[in-house]
């Protein structure tokens, strides 16, 4: 199958955000991200990164369902991730999703939600499958996330200081170091960093530099 085949037309990426919208609306106001794990592929990916070597990284649909929206969004209820801008490119099969890390907890002294400031996002590759029980559909291959960690922790410290925390926040406020599941140290990752056409050189925009010799 070449690149060309395997396009899908902006209609179909279209539609298929408007549906992961409003399954991320339905999984907020659950509290229950899992509902979710059906709009990824049974082979997708999807990862991103705590620290230089410390890297979270679901490998299938069954990981994504019980890891990247099970262990790491548990007590997260309340919280809602507002898509403020997305960018599609149909020639690649690529989503950029922009969103608002917003909490849904009360800051008493602003009147404001806590929000988790800096640029957060979601990077998608989509692909038509074309075997199993999902044939036909178009699905997330892979996904990378990327957010603010500093601003991420100083958020949480603010909300702990305000006695603001459920008893489910502060159990997720414990889940991390590598002994968690999908938890890897750098050279370890069972995926790439980079999403896996990308990092193969597929899209490459501009050589690199010529290498510094000594």
């Amino acid at each position: 199958m070449t690149d060309l085949d395997a396009r899908l037309s902006r209609a179909e990426i279209e539609e298929f955000w408007d549906s992961w919208l409003d399954v991320n609306r339905r999984a907020e106001e659950s509290g229950d991200w899992r509902v979710m794990a059906d709009w990824y592929a049974e082979d997708a990916t999807y990862g991103w990164m705590y620290s230089h070597d410390e890297h979270f990284m679901a490998v299938g649909r069954d990981q994504i369902r019980d890891w990247a929206i099970g262990i790491e969004m548990d007590g997260f209820d309340g919280w809602h991730y507002d898509y403020v801008c997305t960018m599609i490119d149909d020639t690649k099969n690529m989503v950029l999703g922009f969103w608002k890390q917003r909490s849904g907890i009360v800051n008493d002294e602003t009147g404001e939600e806590y929000e988790i400031l800096g640029i957060g996002g979601s990077w998608f590759g989509l692909k038509r499958v074309t075997e199993g029980a999902d044939a036909g559909q178009v699905r997330i291959d892979w996904q990378r996330d990327w957010f603010d960690m500093p601003s991420t922790t100083h958020t949480f410290m603010e909300i702990l200081k305000a006695d603001k925390a459920s008893d489910r926040l502060l159990e997720r406020m414990k889940v991390f170091g590598h002994e968690v599941p999908g938890h890897y140290h750098l050279k370890d990752l069972p995926s790439t960093v980079w999403p896996p056409p990308v990092e193969a050189g597929r899209y490459v925009t501009q050589a690199p530099a010529p290498g510094v010799t000594a």
